[in-house]
């Protein structure tokens, strides 16, 4: 803002604030690293005349920790949030990949026996919306409801399993949003100030200049911001500085990954600067509740978002009432480059009204295509609509929480996809199945001759079986959903080298005791396929549901699994199976030069990655 002209109000009201002692803080505040502990939210205690951050008073994370994690729900909700989404174009792959990520993570805690609610949604004001809806030809709400449904669809059609899309159009948000804002006026932190300075549409956001490239381009548009003037409002977060500082130096688990973290304290450090929370000049908006003429900033009602979608459709809508109904949030889920508004501005505000700060703030990164940065003037952008239906939303949805490290960048190539999702759905785990059920088929009329704890007696195999499941777990706990992939499909590598070693099809040939232990070789895997059917459901939850559905299980059994269901044990002796026929049809690359060559062998790489810590509980 150094182009900025800020002239304050005479109002002694509005200019007390200045004179305010920082707050100061709780030092004693416990960092907690319990796995599925999340660090325990914050909320600005306003009942002494010496304001600190305190603790809200939900259960500890130590008393969590006592509990066995699929004991069943424990209590407070799981609450995941994805961004709420701007409606200015339809759904992006970056949309759908921290969409996907959001879903996982949510299956996993639902497994665990959670009670989960998973927001999304979509974000319907502001400048850029009603220029997109006159390009188009349409009024702002006629396109945000295209463009909305949209994304309603793109969910559908990826398998995401939320429990609550907020719009920010919506009546009961609008009210909550005035709620919220009423209560920061009255608190004394919005004051009204003249403004000048360097203006980026697509970003909604005035610009330092330090931080404008040649010609005031913005770093994230490449497009030159506008000098603009208006009369606003203001909140002052530069009240907050201090205590967000000292928030995060004692709950350092609060923004993921680390080196995000590293970020955010570089932002707050180099100086907290007010910002604008009203457009003068934009009509498309929730107006401010003190001044019709202008309307709330986008990111000031976007982000409640998070809490009106709390709010239960038929009940009087107010703050409060959404705030009892689940939060804080246990885990902001959001794209690296909205990171200061999510890690910085939404604590502040929510300090501000005196509301629990959420528990994580998990900042992922960018998605690229054969290594180059995605862009429509480039022709290269990946559109998620065209790729599920191309290849299905098994493929879509393996493929990025796989093969992208939770947290950094990641690199889509078609090639690769292919590669990696033939030899990991298809090959290593699709045609395991495939193969051994053929075997029972053929050898066994489709039944499992013995129980599986007692086929497994004795056999190191199991043993394997359940310390690879003990990582998957661990590692979906912690964020980690790469190698939670990887530890499962471990899993299924060692069953393909089980059914390799033993050769069953030759044992049955002998017959006689050979034949019995080959029997007995299939139900062991099968069993393991079951257990892999679970614990791989949060990532490819129709292909899992089908893998249950050969195992002879209803659509229903597979709805009510739990985390427990990856006990060894599961499949009795009698049970009948389905008829073998494949759960992932291996996709065939085309092209001029290779149009009828197979996909090719993935050649694993050994890949030093990054750990995350301490994200993890609801």
């Amino acid at each position: 803002m150094a182009a900025a002209r800020v002239k304050l109000n005479s109002s002694i009201r509005n200019s007390l604030w200045l004179l305010n002692p920082i707050c100061s803080f709780n030092s004693r505040a416990t960092h907690f690293k319990n796995r599925l502990n999340f660090p325990q939210s914050l909320v600005l205690s306003s009942s002494s005349s010496s304001k600190r951050a305190t603790f809200c008073s939900c259960s500890t994370s130590n008393d969590r920790s006592k509990n066995n994690p699929q004991s069943g729900e424990l209590g407070e909700p799981f609450v995941l949030t994805t961004p709420l989404y701007y409606v200015n174009a339809p759904p992006h792959m970056g949309s759908a990949y921290t969409t996907i990520a959001a879903d996982a993570i949510a299956r996993f805690q639902r497994l665990l026996g959670k009670k989960v609610i998973f927001i999304t949604g979509t974000d319907e004001h502001g400048e850029k919306i009603a220029t997109a809806a006159a390009a188009n030809g349409s009024s702002p709400s006629e396109h945000c409801d295209v463009i909305a449904q949209s994304y309603r669809t793109l969910w559908k059609d990826l398998d995401i399993a939320y429990d609550k899309f907020i719009r920010t159009t919506d009546p009961k948000h609008e009210a909550i949003v005035k709620e919220f804002y009423s209560r920061v006026l009255e608190k004394g932190d919005i004051y009204q100030a003249d403004y000048e300075g360097l203006y980026c549409v697509n970003c909604e956001e005035y610009k330092d200049g330090k931080e404008l490239l040649e010609n005031n381009c913005c770093p994230m548009h490449l497009k030159p911001c506008v000098p603009r003037k208006e009369d606003n409002y203001f909140f002052a977060l530069s009240k907050y500085q201090k205590l967000l500082e000292q928030t995060l130096l004692g709950n350092p688990n609060f923004v993921q990954p680390s080196f995000r973290l590293n970020e955010v304290q570089s932002w707050i450090k180099s100086g907290l600067k007010d910002f604008s929370i009203s457009r003068a000049s934009v009509e498309w908006g929730i107006p401010v509740p003190n001044d019709n003429k202008q309307t709330i900033y986008v990111w000031f009602d976007a982000l409640l978002g998070y809490i009106s979608a709390l709010s239960k459709n038929k009940e009087h809508q107010d703050l409060q009432s959404a705030v009892s109904s689940g939060w804080p949030a246990s885990l902001h889920l959001i794209g690296k480059d909205i990171l200061r508004f999510h890690a910085v501005y939404w604590p502040a505000m929510l300090m501000s009204a005196g509301l629990s700060l959420p528990k994580v703030v998990f900042g992922h990164g960018f998605l690229t295509k054969d290594g180059m940065k995605m862009g429509k003037s480039l022709g290269n952008t990946i559109e998620p609509k065209e790729l599920v239906s191309k290849f299905g939303p098994d493929a879509v949805r393996y493929f990025f929480l796989r093969e992208v490290e939770f947290g950094n960048d990641g690199d889509y190539a078609e090639d690769r996809f292919i590669n990696v999702v033939n030899a990991h759905l298809a090959n290593t785990i699709g045609n395991l199945l495939n193969r051994t059920l053929g075997l029972l088929k053929k050898n066994c009329q489709s039944s499992l001759v013995a129980d599986s704890i007692a086929v497994a007696e004795g056999n190191t195999f199991k043993d394997t079986v359940e310390k690879l499941i003990e990582k998957a777990r661990i590692h979906y706990e912690n964020l980690s959903l790469s190698l939670a992939c990887e530890a499962v499909l471990e899993i299924g590598n060692a069953g393909n080298l089980y059914m390799d070693e033993r050769a069953p099809w030759s044992l049955f040939k002998e017959g006689g005791a050979a034949s019995e232990a080959a029997a007995r070789d299939l139900v062991i895997i099968l069993e393991t396929m079951r257990i892999i059917a679970v614990a791989l459901s949060p990532v490819v939850p129709s292909l899992c549901q089908r893998i249950y559905a050969q195992l002879g299980y209803s659509e229903d059994e597979f709805k009510n699994a739990t985390w427990r269901e990856t006990k060894w044990g599961g499949l009795k002796g009698g049970q009948v199976m389905s008829q073998p026929k494949p759960v992932f049809a291996r996709i065939e690359q085309t092209g001029t030069d290779d149009e009828n060559l197979p996909a090719k062998k993935v050649v694993k790489k050994k890949e030093k990655v990054r750990q995350v810590q301490g994200v993890a509980e609801a």
